[in-house]
């Protein structure tokens, strides 16, 4: 079963193409990731294009989509929803929402970490994966985030939070190495360890959407997860200019 797997919920612009087999682990056939917050509508249909092509497969040759849905700033999260909408309807292909932070979470067991450092005490293992806190750039100065156990399962989260809120919860969370896209900037605020630093992945998200995908069951509705209220309001009536 060939995926193709999309995520603009991050500054990076992601695609690639992903192998499903029932009886072995997604294989990896190619990826294309650009980091680029204001290009995520000029690159990412020539980087699925490209992940075709590098692939060696047509888009006529795709079983299924997977497609992150966020956490994300609503003007990139909706660039790679809308594609993978469009795509999916054009080809009568199923898409997969998947949650941005479970795709960074399983990239994190399907790939070395890329980064072990320390905010405070000693480095993370970079071959284990324990209870993570996963955080990415939500800008205002806050962080989208969620809490995995050991196990992967997300106990916490997704939610939006400022960093000083969030440092105030840490002892109930009980987490063991940061993940993610801003795991190196938060490290010294929480004094936690760094497990890597990567963002949503090609991988990480076909990992999530395989048990689905594999058993052809009905996608979950192609829902965004913004967790914030939009910024753009409906006009109220008009003020009267003139007397009853």
């Amino acid at each position: 079963m060939l995926l193709l797997a999309i995520d603009t919920s991050t500054p990076a612009v992601t695609a690639g193409l992903v192998e499903l087999d029932p009886r072995s682990a997604p294989r990896l056939l190619a990826e294309q990731i650009v980091v680029d917050p204001r290009a995520h509508g000029e690159l990412l249909t020539p980087l699925i294009s490209s992940a075709v092509q590098t692939a060696g497969r047509t888009l006529a040759d795709l079983d299924v989509i997977a497609c992150g849905v966020g956490p994300g700033p609503f003007t990139g999260l909706r660039v790679g929803m809308v594609t993978a909408a469009a795509l999916g309807d054009a080809l009568d292909r199923p898409v997969y929402p998947v949650c941005s932070l479970d795709a960074v979470r399983a990239a994190c067991v399907a790939e070395p970490a890329t980064q072990a450092e320390s905010g405070s005490g000693s480095a993370a293992d970079a071959h284990s994966v324990g209870s993570l806190l996963v955080v990415s750039d939500a800008r205002r100065r806050e962080l989208y985030w969620a809490r995995y156990d050991a196990d992967g399962v997300r106990t916490h989260g997704p939610e939006v939070a400022a960093p000083d809120a969030l440092a105030e919860r840490l002892p109930d969370l009980d987490v063991a190495a940061l993940a993610g896209p801003q795991a190196s900037q938060a490290a010294e605020r929480f004094a936690l360890p760094v497990h890597a630093t990567t963002g949503p992945t090609p991988l990480g998200l076909a990992l999530v959407a395989a048990e689905a995908a594999l058993a052809q069951r009905s996608p979950e509705p192609l829902v965004p997860l913004y967790l914030r209220r939009p910024d753009a309001v409906a006009p109220g009536a008009p003020k009267r200019v003139s007397p009853r």
